[in-house]
C-alpha cells in the first residue's frame, strides 16, 4: 500500500491510499458518512490481487483537509474532487467507482457532469440515491398509488435524522459526545456477515464536519432538481436490511439511467464493512464485463450451454424413467398371469 496526497481545485488536499498493480483497471472507491477510507479495508484485500484499488479520505473526514464553510461540501466542489483523485490514479484511462452512502451520492452527480463524465468507466453504489433523482423520486411517490404513499412515508421515517443534521451546534454536539457512535453501534446489529475489528469506533467524532456535506446539498438539490443523465453501465447493490436508505428510493432509477442492473441483496446499511466479500463479487462482475467483454461472453456462452447439457440430460433421464413406468404398467405380475392363465 502506498500514499499520496492530491490537491482540489480549492487548495483542500485529499489523503489517497492506493493499493495493487498500478497497471491493472483502476477502481477508486468512495466512502460516506461518518466513515473513512477504513470501510474499504475488507473490499481491499479481496479486489487488490487483480485490480489497482484507491480509497481515499473525503473532504471533512479522516486525514484530509476540513473546510469551514458549507459551501465548500458543496456536490459540484465533491465531483471535482473524486475527478481529481481519478486523474492523479489513473491519468491514461477511465476509471471504475464503487461508492457507499455519500459517496454514492457524490459519485451519481460526478458520472452525470458533462465533460469529465469520459473519466469513469463504470459506476457500482451501494446505498447513496442522486440528490437530483431524489427529488424527481418523492414527487412521483406522492401520485395516487397506495403502494408509492407507502414508499414514501416509508423512507420519510427512516431520512427523518437527517432533519437533525440540519442544526448548527447541536448535532456537532451529539457527535462529539458518542451518541451518534452509539447509534450507528445499534443500528449496525443488523447487519450480517462477520464485524471487521475496531471498525467504526469514533467515527462521527472524529469526522463530524461530514454533516455539512447535508446541509450544502440536501434541500437544494431535492427542492429543485435537476434533469440529470448516467449513461455509463452501472449497478447497484441495494441491502434489504438497510434501515436508512430503502430499497425503492435507490432502485427506481431506470428512466435516468437506463444501463443500471439492480440487485438486491441481504445485508445492512454497512454491507462494505460486512460483506465485502460479496461487494468485491459484484464489483469484479462489472469490470469484467466491460474490461474483458470476449472473455465475459465465452463464460457465458460456457455456461449457457453447461446449462442446456444438463437440462438435456435431466429430460433424457425423465423420458427413460417415464418409459420404464409405462412398461411396468402394461405387464401383468408374474402371479397375477399365472393365476389367469389357470382360469
Amino acid at each position: 500500500m502506498s500514499q499520496r496526497w492530491v490537491t482540489a481545485s480549492d487548495g483542500v488536499r485529499l489523503a489517497v491510499h492506493e493499493h495493487g498493480e498500478p497497471t491493472a483497471p483502476t477502481v477508486v472507491c468512495v466512502h460516506g458518512f461518518p466513515d473513512d477510507h477504513g470501510v474499504w479495508d475488507g473490499v481491499v484485500r479481496h479486489l487488490a490481487d487483480r485490480f489497482h484499488v484507491v480509497t481515499y479520505d473525503v473532504r471533512g473526514s479522516g486525514a484530509s483537509g476540513v473546510p469551514r464553510h458549507n459551501r465548500d461540501y458543496r456536490l459540484p466542489q465533491l465531483a471535482a474532487d473524486l475527478t481529481a483523485v481519478a486523474d492523479a490514479v489513473s491519468p491514461d484511462a477511465p476509471v471504475h467507482v464503487l461508492a457507499h452512502d455519500w459517496g454514492s451520492v457524490q459519485s451519481w452527480h460526478t458520472v452525470t457532469v458533462p465533460g469529465t463524465a469520459h473519466r469513469f468507466a463504470s459506476l457500482t453504489s451501494i446505498s447513496g440515491p442522486d440528490l437530483d433523482h431524489t427529488g424527481r423520486w418523492f414527487r412521483a411517490q406522492l401520485r395516487p398509488s397506495p403502494r408509492r404513499l407507502w414508499n414514501v412515508t416509508r423512507q420519510s421515517l427512516a431520512s427523518g435524522y437527517v432533519g437533525f443534521f440540519h442544526v448548527p451546534g447541536v448535532a456537532e454536539l451529539a457527535c462529539r459526545a458518542g451518541l451518534l457512535d452509539a447509534v450507528t453501534r445499534a443500528a449496525r446489529r443488523l447487519e450480517t456477515g462477520e464485524a471487521p475489528d475496531g471498525y467504526g469506533r469514533g467515527l462521527a467524532s472524529r469526522n463530524r464536519a461530514g454533516l455539512k456535506l447535508y446541509r450544502a446539498n440536501v434541500l437544494p438539490r431535492t427542492l429543485r432538481p435537476r434533469a440529470r443523465r448516467a449513461d455509463l453501465p452501472a449497478q447497484v447493490l441495494a441491502p434489504r436490511r438497510d434501515m436508512f436508505v430503502l430499497a425503492p428510493w435507490q432502485t427506481e432509477i431506470t428512466d435516468w439511467a437506463p444501463d443500471t442492473e439492480i440487485h438486491l441483496v441481504d445485508g445492512g446499511h454497512w454491507l462494505p464493512a460486512f460483506r465485502p466479500e460479496l461487494v468485491a463479487e459484484f464489483t469484479a462482475r462489472l469490470i469484467d464485463r466491460i474490461e474483458q467483454p470476449d472473455r465475459i461472453e465465452q463464460a457465458d456462452r460456457i455456461e449457457q450451454a453447461d446449462r442446456t447439457d444438463r437440462t438435456d440430460r435431466t429430460d433424457r433421464t425423465d423420458r427413460i424413467e417415464r418409459t420404464d413406468r409405462t412398461r411396468g404398467a402394461a405387464t401383468p405380475e408374474p402371479s397375477i398371469a399365472r393365476k389367469a392363465g389357470r382360469e
